[in-house]
């Protein structure tokens, strides 16, 4: 029985053709992250971020300055899931599948191809959720990006740049939606402009404007807060602040991840956490790096932008996916047999266990991962 698993990895493979499998843009476009081998889950990884640096200037004297002291922070990575999906055969069910039937090998490898598709979609989803903790937004909720220019693109790497991201490998993960746009545009499906013919003959995403473009199948569109006519205080804010406080006017919700703008500030931002009653003079986080432009100290109107789909652009280095196989005890289980099998459409390793039951024999395919933004002011969002 010890190759039962092994012997049965080529026929799975096989499957991949046949087995319906939605976009996976996320996974290959963020930082896997194997330093998370020694953590249990629900435990935490602590990863330490210098602060920024502070200039002084130059006075010459009989010793250096006393200074040079700096509070060290750190961005915290937890292994938060360990999930399984398990299929099982009896006798009688194999017998009678293959009498005269498709044979419990060939089902048994289309289960096989749909477990990895479920685990699959669920880590791509969990990496699309975290558009909560972007910096900021562009573009018009409701509407499509690329409908007729490569404005969005564009205006999401001066987002990045302005921020200070690394401009070496940007990634952008954007909507079905987007892509139909996107493929429509004349300026990339003639070859004579676009210098290139896979997007016109193959269909293939081009790397625009530094970005690695990426299509999802789990991109989300956020439910919007209820927030109307808020306000914040008279106290008058600086570029860079991050905390508002509101003064105790409009109804409804400010929550995290919605995005907002600030009157006579086009820039959108993205909510770090917010305030469930905008009305009780509460206060609301931006995600860093905070305002771009400084509100003067009187009542500036708050407004929520509607919900949208948010297409990411972002370093990879911003967003990391911590990923194992699930731990065994000390002297192992009870499976008969366990292997690795590798998804070819997402890159993902996943272990396929084989559990030995009374006249029955049950599958397992498993794995455990966290997902984190670990540089907030590197990922910004291109609403739709």
């Amino acid at each position: 029985m010890a190759n039962t698993l092994t012997d049965l990895i080529p026929d799975v493979y096989s499957s991949l053709d046949v087995v319906s499998r939605e976009l996976v843009g996320f996974i290959p476009a963020v930082t896997r992250d194997p330093t998370t081998e020694r953590a249990a889950v629900n435990q935490t990884v602590r990863s330490f971020v210098a602060p920024a640096a502070t200039a002084t200037d130059i006075t010459p004297g009989v010793t250096p300055p006393d200074d040079g002291d700096q509070t060290i922070g750190n961005v915290e990575l937890t292994i938060t899931k360990a999930r399984r999906v398990p299929f099982r055969w009896n006798g009688e069910q194999s017998r009678g599948v293959s009498n005269g039937g498709p044979g419990a090998a060939a089902i048994r490898n289309m289960q096989l191809m749909q477990a990895i598709r479920t685990l699959t979609n669920e880590m791509e989803a969990d990496l699309a959720a975290l558009h909560i903790a972007a910096s900021r937004a562009y573009g018009t909720a409701g509407t499509t990006p690329f409908a007729s220019t490569l404005d969005g693109t564009a205006q999401v790497r001066k987002i990045l740049s302005d921020n200070g991201a690394p401009l070496s490998d940007l990634q952008m993960v954007i909507d079905t939606s987007a892509g139909a746009k996107l493929r429509t545009l004349g300026q990339l499906t003639k070859a004579n402009e676009a210098g290139d013919n896979s997007l016109l003959r193959q269909g293939v995403l081009l790397d625009l404007h530094n970005f690695q473009l990426r299509e999802s199948g789990q991109v989300k569109t956020s439910t919007a807060g209820t927030g109307a006519s808020a306000t914040t205080n008279t106290a008058g804010y600086a570029i860079g602040a991050t905390v508002i406080t509101l003064a105790s006017a409009g109804t409804g919700t400010i929550v995290a991840g919605d995005v907002i703008t600030f009157a006579g500030d086009t820039n959108q931002y993205v909510v770090a956490s917010g305030d469930a009653d905008v009305s009780n003079g509460g206060t609301i986080t931006l995600a860093a790096p905070g305002l771009r432009k400084a509100l003067a100290a009187s009542a500036i109107a708050i407004t929520v932008v509607a919900a949208a789909a948010r297409n990411m652009g972002f370093a990879r280095s911003a967003l990391v996916l911590a990923t194992r196989v699930p731990a065994l005890p000390d002297g192992g289980d009870s499976a008969l047999d366990r292997t690795l099998v590798t998804d070819p459409r997402s890159g993902m390793t996943f272990e396929l266990a084989m559990y030995a039951q009374y006249r029955q024999m049950q599958y397992e395919l498993s794995a455990a991962w966290g997902a984190k933004v670990v540089k907030t002011e590197h990922v910004a969002l291109l609403l739709g």
